[in-house]
Formats: structure tokens, sequence, C-alpha cells
């Protein structure tokens, strides 16, 4: 599986932005679904995941309420709606992908494909 993060930009404080994760290569259908981040001179950190079958959702405790992340296997991607963006939410977001698991979703080790990463920036 090949992925493509796409979407990321300058924001200010409060604003918005939706990322979206284009999968080549396979179907994503039988794939989990992650999104990681990375700020400077910080580790890589869990955002959101999504099960392969769509019916469950994980987030990190700092983006709960305020991101959601969705997918659309038909069109073979993945999506990060951001809403209320915080400075703090300045990194480099990657998405990533497993084959369908069970837990351990916010677990790096546990992705097998990723994306390049897209940069969000937030003003403050």
């Amino acid at each position: 599986v090949q992925l493509q993060a796409s979407g990321g930009g300058l924001v200010q404080a409060g604003g918005s932005l939706r990322l979206s994760c284009a999968a080549s290569g396979r179907t994503i259908s039988d794939y989990d679904m992650g999104w990681f981040r990375q700020a400077p001179g910080k580790e890589r950190e869990f955002v959101a995941a999504i099960r392969w079958s769509g019916g469950n959702t994980y987030y990190a405790g700092s983006v709960k309420g305020r991101f959601t992340i969705s997918r659309d296997n038909a069109k073979t991607a993945a999506y990060l709606q951001m809403n209320n963006l915080k400075p703090e939410d300045t990194a480099v977001y990657y998405c990533a992908a497993r084959y369908r698991r069970t837990g351990d979703y916010g677990l790096s080790l546990f992705y097998n494909y990723w994306g390049q990463g897209t940069l969000v920036t937030v003003s403050s």
C-alpha cells in the first residue's frame, strides 16, 4: 500500500483544515488507518485511528472533540478533519495503515505503511 498525505498548510488558531490520505496499490478496506504527528524536537505521537470496518474511531486526548477521522473505502482514502486548531497542533502529520487487527491503535510500531507527511502550521 502506498499512501499520499495532503491538505496541510498555514492556518490561524481557531481555524480548520482537512487532511487527506490517498491510498494506492491495493484496496484499504482490510486496513486500519491512522494519523500520527511529529512536532519539531518531539517524538511522533498518535492522533487518531479508524478501524478497517469504519465502525470504531480512536483519538488522542489532546484532539478529542476537535478532530474527526473518517474513511472512504470506495475512494481508498482516509481523512482527518481538524477544527479549532491550536498552535500546539503544529506538526508534520503522517497517515499510516496496518492490516486489520484488534487493539493497540495508538502504537506506531504496528503500522506497516506510511505516507510522506504533510505540514500543518497553526499561528497564534
